[in-house]
């Protein structure tokens, strides 16, 4: 997958094209309020992303592999869930696939979900391998799911 794991990059991105365009394959009888319920999560998917980034400062990279030099980030959106950008995505996926009323985006978002936990934990193998302290912290906070997982 490239020794900064592009292949993983270029993975998700082909991901998010399909996820994008996918037929929408509405849910017949969907009550209206969850395309308002989509919107919501989509709306807080996007939040927490934008602050995993703004957090990472110039620690952020496109690829798994943590940048040279970088510094373990642990606070902000860090300080609930060690991959916070994956987390907004999934839920941006999942509100977009609500919002859409499409049984082929919820599917696509479970997807996306299992794609970023196997991203991750290549991830991950990194993170210890640059961070002394990652161990402990993936001891004390969840990796995708706040408190759950």
């Amino acid at each position: 997958m490239g020794k900064r794991g592009e292949g993983w990059f270029v993975l998700q991105m082909a991901l998010f094209a399909i996820i994008f365009f996918a037929p929408q394959a509405s849910c017949p009888g969907c009550p209206a309020w969850l395309s308002w319920l989509g919107l919501a999560i989509l709306a807080a998917g996007g939040l927490l992303g934008t602050w995993g980034m703004v957090t990472l400062g110039r620690n952020l990279t496109p690829f798994p592999k943590p940048i040279e030099g970088g510094e373990l980030v642990t606070h902000g959106a860090y300080r609930f869930v060690r991959h916070p950008i994956y987390a907004g995505l999934i839920l941006g996926t999942l509100g977009w696939a609500l919002f859409r009323t499409s049984l082929v985006g919820l599917a696509l978002a479970v997807l996306l979900f299992i794609f970023f936990d196997l991203k991750s934990r290549r991830e991950e193998q990194w993170l210890c391998e640059a961070y002394r302290d990652y161990a402990a912290y993936q001891q004390r906070v969840k990796k995708l799911v706040p408190w759950v997982y």
